[in-house]
């Protein structure tokens, strides 16, 4: 399995907004269960796109300056930047299947 690593708000832009590659970015949180039960499927889809998408999560509580930057409401949301800008948003719990049709236009 890939280890998705974490960005925060001090590396976001360089991380995320100035990728070559798509980035899938992960907002979560330790606590949250919906969070945790679509981790394992975002770490599939990392280790599926390697070299395609850029996977990361961002840890909500610790970063709450890019939470508000992009009006994150609930966790876990899962957002597509591709050249800066936000391509996809999904908010809660989405099926591999549901992530992958809604990224793979993008790649």
């Amino acid at each position: 399995m890939t280890d998705v690593k974490y960005v925060t708000e001090s590396d976001f832009q360089t991380e995320v907004l100035k990728a070559d590659l798509p980035v899938l970015v992960d907002f979560t949180a330790t606590w949250c269960q919906p969070c945790k039960m679509i981790a394992p499927i975002v770490e599939q889809l990392a280790e599926e796109w390697q070299g395609k998408v850029k996977v990361v999560k961002l840890d909500a509580d610790q970063n709450p300056g890019v939470m508000m930057q992009y009006g994150v409401m609930g966790i876990p949301t899962l957002m597509l930047f591709k050249g800066g800008q936000i391509k996809e948003r999904l908010v809660g719990f989405q099926s591999k299947e549901k992530l992958a049709a809604k990224v793979t236009p993008h790649v």
